[in-house]
């Protein structure tokens, strides 16, 4: 006979995978903003193209995220099913609000976010494990004015390459790297985003006790990407007029700066094992090329609205999480 801590589990796995196709949804616009914007690709090619890329990504990339995640923020002692289960629901609840305002907020702050507050709610401060923080709060600061550095520098090189060369010359071939750039940026957007998820499921099956020690099974690398690719072919069409459009306009030449700009950063992050926000970076990559070209192009009141976004994202997850915790634990009591 199967037991009820069983069917719990099993249910907060399932849990897990809805938030990372909302992930995937929600994210869709970061990777497909710019490549539909410049209109290159139709929104449902887009999304089919950006979908695969982030599947395929497991192939590429490792776990280090996933253990950042999983072990490197909370201690794992603690953690137990129903910290999990409101992590979850605080991440998820905060990013349909932020999808349904149209704000690209972050789904990798919101499930740490979540994260945290179920686990202060459980046990108090004393379970944040502050050296993971660390990493993650300074890549808040780094990761968007990263992007947006990499895409100046990118704006320039290829405006001084291109410079005498025919605006149709110009035009056909940024539609054809446009294919690279947004291939690349949904690779990193999957290596990283998908990580998350695992570390969340990693976690629970060690505090379930099903696994001894911290591992990340390949069922679940395969059931991450999955939900991510199918969520990023469900769209994200109201961000996508925000980052697409709102911000500056967009080329396709400014596409392609933009959005290799943002694969970068994701690499790197991704390889240090640091759960970067893709919103961040790419949003940042956006409002560098647009500043390349003239600083006054940018329209800075939008970008200002997404920041506070950001800056929300943590703190308000936490909050959600933490209250789902009190009133669970309180009604079960």
């Amino acid at each position: 006979m199967v037991s009820g801590s069983f069917v719990f589990v099993i249910i907060i796995i399932l849990i897990a995978l809805v938030f990372d196709y909302t992930n995937g949804m929600h994210d869709a616009a970061n990777s497909i903003a710019t490549i539909v914007s410049t209109k290159v690709l139709t929104p449902k090619k887009a999304v089919i193209w950006a979908a695969f890329f982030n599947f395929v990504s497991f192939l590429i990339f490792g776990t280090e995220v996933a253990k950042t995640i999983g072990k490197g923020l909370i201690d794992i002692s603690i953690v137990n099913p129903m910290v999990i289960f409101c992590a979850l629901i605080g991440a998820i609840t905060w990013n349909l609000l932020t999808w349904y305002w149209g704000l690209p907020s972050s789904s990798s702050h919101a499930l740490i976010g979540g994260y945290l507050g179920a686990a202060v709610a459980k046990a108090g401060f004393g379970v944040v494990i502050v050296s993971g923080w660390i990493k993650i709060l300074i890549f808040i600061v780094v990761a968007p004015f990263l992007g947006m550095f990499l895409a100046i520098l990118l704006t320039i090189a290829t405006a001084w390459v291109v410079h005498k060369k025919p605006l149709p010359s110009i035009n056909a071939w940024s539609k054809r790297l446009q294919f690279f750039s947004a291939a690349l940026y949904s690779l990193g957007h999957g290596g990283n985003d998908a990580q998350k998820t695992m570390g969340i499921i990693a976690s629970l099956l060690v505090a379930a006790g099903m696994q001894d020690s911290f591992e990340v099974p390949l069922w679940v690398v395969l059931s991450a990407h999955c939900a991510i690719g199918l969520g990023t072919l469900a769209g994200g069409w109201r961000i996508v007029k925000t980052m697409g459009q709102k911000i500056c306009k967009l080329r396709p030449i400014d596409g392609f700066c933009a959005e290799t700009a943002s694969a970068f950063s994701i690499f790197l992050s991704t390889h240090m094992g640091i759960p970067v926000s893709t919103t961040h970076v790419i949003t940042g990559a956006v409002a560098g090329v647009g500043s390349a070209w003239n600083v006054s192009a940018v329209k800075w009141q939008v970008t200002f609205k997404i920041v506070w976004a950001w800056v929300l994202t943590i703190p308000m997850a936490a909050l959600c999480s933490s209250l789902i915790y009190k009133a669970i634990t309180l009604f079960v009591n």
